[in-house]
């Protein structure tokens, strides 16, 4: 697996990249002479503006503050383009000194680079190794035994299911299988309801595309395909294609799925266009009450002779970690103050109760005021989990398989076509 990002790339730039080359215009992005000031602790993070936990997250920063008077905090933030921003100081070596991201895409190389360092006896010389899930614990650590970043947001990722609308057209269960899920796409589609919304053309079609290619694999047989991309290889694979394949076909996505995003999918099922979504946990809090009421969380309807027993949801530990640069260590009793901060039960409590934030932590606190996200926790044996590809996937390969999922989502391209364009986004790599 290789990364844009790689050390070559480093000992070739550092040298002469001035500090603050093409960073995009983004809140508090400066580079000053005060970042290295050991009383000041830079924090970059994807967190501050309308990311879910952002409230929350300035609320805790500002607390942190008041109980560490001495010790400054500039917060530095961007949006999806936090990876490359960061790579871009980190050439210069004035890059922030903790970084608030998830394990996908650029990010999978930086520990292997050396862009930022293995936190594994950091954890446990802090004693916060008891406070981490098990299973987040193994999701962030690369085979090579690194503790890449501290984890902290998880997501849960059902299907939800308006049984209000599904009522209204006559279907009186949620489907579990493929040919159940047809017959309610077309009485939806009947009563002029839109069935499955997706965003086709982003990261929210890649993912459902994804879990439903799996429907015929099991965990570790997913993991060597989206590692490889030989989906002609593959006999479950190519048996997940087809079932995709016959789903689409029969109606059950939305209209153009292939051009709608996250934002246009969102929108249709909260205002009651379309019948079913696939949502991470995030987009479940910001479902409206009043649709959250005659909402339902499940799964993802199987095909016969699948390899799972119950229908499929994603579920990963790796949404967001607390990663330490090499300028952290310059500054680790500071970093040590906000990541011990971060990992109190307060404060973990706070992210769920006030944003509905799946955590990779442990936390005997619920999400009550979001409904849909505690139901989503609750789903456990009911539901079977498929694998979340994000770091298995080459980095290179990810947005031109955000390319491939679109043409996938089109009606009338063929099971054969569907591989290609798949297997053509690993060639690039």
């Amino acid at each position: 697996m290789h990364s844009r990002l790689s050390r070559r790339g480093f000992l070739a730039a550092g040298s002469g990249l001035a500090a603050t080359a093409a960073l995009p215009a983004v809140t508090g992005c400066a580079l000053t002479s005060t970042d290295s000031d050991p009383d000041t602790l830079v924090v970059h993070t994807q967190l501050g503006t309308t990311a879910p936990g952002s409230p929350t997250y300035l609320a805790v920063l500002d607390r942190f503050r008041e109980e560490n008077p001495g010790l400054k905090v500039k917060n530095l933030i961007n949006g999806d383009d936090l990876a490359q921003v960061y790579e871009t100081s980190r050439l210069a070596r004035k890059e922030p000194d903790v970084v608030m991201v998830n394990l996908y895409d650029k990010t999978l190389a930086w520990t292997d680079v050396g862009a930022t360092v293995d936190v594994k006896e950091y954890l446990d010389d802090w004693g916060l190794r008891g406070r981490v899930l098990p299973d987040a614990l193994k999701a962030w650590t690369d085979k090579k035994g690194r503790l890449q970043a501290f984890p902290y947001f998880a997501t849960n990722w059902p299907v939800a299911y308006n049984t209000a609308l599904l009522e209204r057209a006559g279907v009186d269960s949620l489907p579990t299988t493929g040919d159940a899920l047809i017959g309610a796409a077309r009485k939806l589609r009947a009563k002029g309801i839109s069935p499955v919304t997706v965003g086709g053309n982003d990261w929210t079609g890649q993912k459902l595309l994804a879990q439903i290619i799996q429907t015929f694999l099991r965990p570790g047989e997913a993991e060597h395909l989206y590692t490889t991309g030989d989906f002609s290889g593959s006999r479950g694979a190519r048996e997940g294609i087809d079932y995709f394949v016959s789903l689409r076909d029969a109606g059950v996505f939305a209209d153009k799925a292939q051009g709608l995003t996250s934002d246009s999918m969102t929108t249709q099922y909260n205002t009651e266009k379309a019948a079913i979504q696939s949502s991470m946990s995030s987009g479940l809090a910001k479902v409206p009450a009043e649709v959250a009421r005659h909402t339902e969380v499940g799964g993802w309807p199987l095909a016969p002779g699948a390899a799972h027993d119950r229908p499929t949801i994603l579920r990963t530990f790796t949404l967001i970690g607390l990663w330490i640069s090499p300028n952290g260590v310059k500054k680790l009793d500071a970093v040590r103050k906000f990541v011990r901060f971060l990992y109190r039960d307060d404060v973990v409590s706070r992210f769920i109760t006030e944003s509905g934030r799946d955590m990779a932590l442990h936390s005997t606190s619920t999400s009550k005021d979001f409904p849909l996200v505690a139901a989503a926790q609750r789903l456990g044996d009911s539901v079977s989990q498929a694998v979340v590809p994000d770091v298995y996937v080459p980095p290179v390969a990810n947005q031109p398989l955000i390319t491939a999922t679109s043409t996938a989502f089109t009606r009338g391209t063929s099971a054969a076509k569907v591989r290609a364009v798949l297997e053509t986004a690993y060639r690039s790599a």
